[in-house]
């Protein structure tokens, strides 16, 4: 079994060969989604419930089509049509779901910590699908996923993590897994939207996105995160796109085969125009793709599968 905690929070806690075995399962995972019958039975019997305490679609739908074609029964709750409505504590939810006979919850909530603190209240396995700017240890995984599917390994790639570092799980997740997996990691972005002593994590900060993305295998750009920003963070929209948006032309000055990476939904105004968007080099699509093939892996690991590797 590849993860040897109960549940996954973040893959700062998963060592390297544990990351490993996740994405090699993920490869015949994904040779199941192209099948015309696209469902295996290694989950048959078992029950995932996805609690959502934050608007999803891609990764609430990507779980339940993992689990789908695993078998497992599904069940989905949102937070808005719950009991959390009347009052019910997150732990008393989870307890909830402990009792119907739930094996793993997939967990999204707008407070860091969330996820841990619901494993520590269940005996089901949980599964950190973003918690508040702490961690998203899938949406690393599927990015990672994509880099070896078009670049054949992660070790010795130069990666640069583009934008609002400050607020993003995506970033924190995607550091922890790169750099375990021997990746050189580059954070860039304005001085606002830094966190205080990032180079702790193994990585090279830059503010000024041309000398970042100068030799630059990968370039992962984020969404500006509207909904969690503090007003004057940067001075507009139009400034922050001017300065830090991957555009055509910067596009052009990077290595040719340099890959983009998105994790979506994107801001096409703001930090990538579609041009690059829709571009051969961005694998947005892929990334979509892969993520199920990779919460597959997850939950067919975790829930006692043999090794694939």
């Amino acid at each position: 079994m590849a993860i040897k905690t109960k549940d996954l929070i973040d893959l700062e806690f998963l060592t390297a060969d544990e990351i490993t075995e996740i994405l090699e399962t993920a490869k015949p995972m994904k040779a199941v989604m192209r099948r015309d019958i696209k469902t295996v039975p290694a989950l048959r019997g078992k029950t995932v419930a996805t609690l959502f305490y934050e608007n999803s679609t891609r990764t609430r739908l990507s779980f339940e089509l993992a689990a789908k074609y695993l078998s497992a029964g599904t069940c989905n709750i949102s937070a808005s049509a719950s009991s959390v409505q009347k009052g019910e504590s997150l732990q008393d939810t989870g307890r909830t779901l402990d009792a119907m006979g739930t094996d793993i919850i997939v967990i999204r909530h707008n407070m860091s910590g969330a996820p841990k603190l619901l494993g520590e209240a269940v005996k089901a396995r949980v599964i950190n699908a973003g918690d508040g700017t702490h961690a998203h240890p899938t949406q690393a995984l599927l990015d990672m996923f994509t880099i070896i599917e078009r670049k054949g390994k992660i070790e010795g790639q130069t990666v640069v993590i583009l934008g609002d570092i400050l607020h993003s799980r995506v970033a924190r997740s995607n550091i922890w897994g790169l750099t375990k997996l021997g990746a050189h990691v580059r954070v860039c972005g304005p001085p606002t939207l830094m966190p205080k002593d990032i180079e702790k994590m193994g990585v090279e900060v830059y503010y000024n996105i041309d000398k970042a993305l100068d030799g630059a295998d990968v370039v992962n750009v984020l969404r500006i995160q509207m909904e969690r920003q503090q007003k004057g963070l940067f001075p507009s929209i139009e400034e922050y796109a001017k300065n830090y948006a991957m555009t055509e032309e910067r596009l052009k000055r990077a290595k040719k085969d340099v890959l983009i990476q998105h994790p979506g939904p994107m801001n096409r105004t703001i930090e990538i125009p579609s041009a690059v968007a829709d571009s051969a080099q961005c694998s947005v699509e892929e990334q979509v793709t892969n993520g199920v093939a990779c919460r597959m892996a997850l939950m067919y690991l975790m829930s006692g599968g043999e090794s694939l590797v």
